[in-house]
């Protein structure tokens, strides 16, 4: 039995073959009269021309085949003009930019760099002027120009991966021609200007990319669901109540939050996609030219944390720890025994029951750069609480006490110590307004140690600070 035929069945239609509407003939005729592929029905129209391609599409078509032709040639040279490695290779055969060495120079020798200019030339004009065709065709034929400016703004995403290293000064930044030689340049792009996670611009590009995949997925959904209902009979979802058009807008009401008709749910998905190349291409366009290095942008915003202590194991220890992981299938990520585990932060609360009851408190969760005595980040959650419970306690006065382990010189350790313990005052001073008279500071090196020095777990509980009622 037939199904019910409406655009979202598997039944195609064989008649003429429809012309389309009448075009204006001075810019060019239609070629052919059409046909018909089942295959092509499967996923869209059956119906397989006439084609119109005027001069836009004509001089895009030209345009993109000397491109791929300079491409697939270079890549056929690379593999020694032998077709069968050409296809087992494909995946890792590249045409490359210029070397640094050459700039922005015009006439980079073939070789090095000439073929891939020209190749980028011919394709940024064949991807231009077809965008001209889909704008012209777009006018002629009484539509708006919406899918010309999405269009252009994949165009620009694309174009910013030129003009990037125009600005920045050297053909060596474009992106290679080649899958895994694209990839890579992905990476080494990123890593090059401090992670690319940290860009903004990076960040809304995709978001709006997450946006526009949940908005494909709903919209398409919704279509289906609505077609048992006659979704696609037009006038009567403009004229009739419980219909198809009415049901999914209250659907995405109660469900969703917010009202989707038949057109906004194009236009949000519009913007969406839009957007998604838009800000990827200003991300790329800040790079290396407004910002240098995106991780260290992020630390001067407030945006980024600082990075965690440097590893406090001594060489000697590292040492014996290189090959250990070798032939071994590891039950986590490789740690080095030294601060495995993060330090305990102790709350205000517990802060003054240990005062009170035993006049003092341990903490290794107050972090240090090695062999300095500057306050890592990580450690403002544990000074929080001793400026909360300093703040909640007015009467109560601490001595700040500095404990090393005994790695390195006595005399160094004892200075360390003591300029750390400093440095803790200072910092609750400053940042809680604490009298400098209810705090005072003491140090003792590694004269003191609570854990044998004999092993990095050990030496870990030696570095400590304490704060010790008077």
């Amino acid at each position: 039995m037939l199904e019910y035929q409406n655009i979202f069945t598997r039944v195609q239609v064989r008649t003429a073959p429809d012309p389309g509407l009448p075009i204006d003939l001075s810019t060019g005729a239609r070629y052919g009269k059409g046909t018909f592929n089942y295959w092509a029905g499967k996923i869209g129209d059956a119906q397989i021309g006439p084609i119109y391609l005027g001069w836009s599409g004509i001089a895009s078509i030209i345009f993109g085949f000397f491109a791929i032709e300079i491409i697939g040639l270079n890549f056929l040279a690379q593999v020694h003009w032998s077709p069968i490695q050409f296809i087992r290779q494909l995946p890792w055969l590249a045409l490359e930019p210029p070397p640094p060495q050459y700039g922005t120079h015009l006439f980079p020798p073939l070789q090095q760099g000439g073929w891939y200019l020209l190749a980028g030339g011919f394709l940024s004009a064949a991807i231009i002027l077809w965008w001209v065709r889909t704008y012209l065709r777009a006018r002629a034929l009484g539509l708006g120009t919406h899918l010309a400016w999405a269009f252009a703004s994949a165009i620009f995403l694309y174009s910013a991966f030129f003009f990037q290293p125009l600005l920045v000064g050297s053909w060596s930044e474009m992106v290679p021609f080649g899958i895994f030689a694209h990839l890579d340049w992905t990476a080494a792009f990123s890593i090059r200007y401090g992670n690319l996670y940290y860009n903004p611009f990076h960040a809304l590009s995709i978001a709006f990319l997450y946006g526009s995949a949940v908005l494909f997925a709903m919209h398409g959904a919704t279509i289906l669901a609505v077609s048992r209902v006659g979704g696609e009979r037009e006038i009567e979802q403009i004229t009739d109540r419980g219909t198809a058009a009415e049901r999914a807008a209250l659907f995405w009401r109660w469900t969703m939050g917010w009202n989707a008709t038949m057109e906004s749910i194009h236009r949000w998905a519009w913007w969406f996609a839009v957007l998604t190349t838009f800000t990827g291409g200003i991300g790329i366009l800040l790079t290396g030219t407004v910002v240098d290095n995106w991780y260290l942008w992020g630390q001067k915003h407030g945006l980024v944390a600082d990075y965690p202590a440097q590893n406090p194991a001594a060489a000697a220890e590292m040492e014996k720890l290189r090959g250990q992981y070798a032939g071994v299938q590891p039950s986590g990520f490789p740690g080095t025994g030294v601060n495995d585990t993060v330090p305990v932060v102790i709350m205000a609360e517990q802060i003054y029951e240990s005062v009170t009851k035993t006049g003092r408190v341990v903490t290794q969760a107050i972090l240090f750069d090695v062999a300095q005595a500057t306050i890592v980040a990580d450690s403002k959650a544990q000074l929080d609480e001793i400026g909360k419970v300093l703040s909640e306690h007015p009467d109560l006065t601490f001595v700040i006490e500095g404990h090393t382990d005994n790695t390195g010189d006595p005399g160094a350790n004892q200075s360390l110590s003591e300029q750390r313990a400093s440095a803790v005052r200072d910092y609750l001073i400053t940042n809680y307004q604490i009298l400098p008279g209810r705090l005072s500071t003491a140090g003792y090196g590694a004269s003191r140690p609570v854990a044998s020095n004999d092993s990095p777990a050990g030496r870990a509980h030696n570095r400590r600070v304490e704060l010790v009622t008077p």
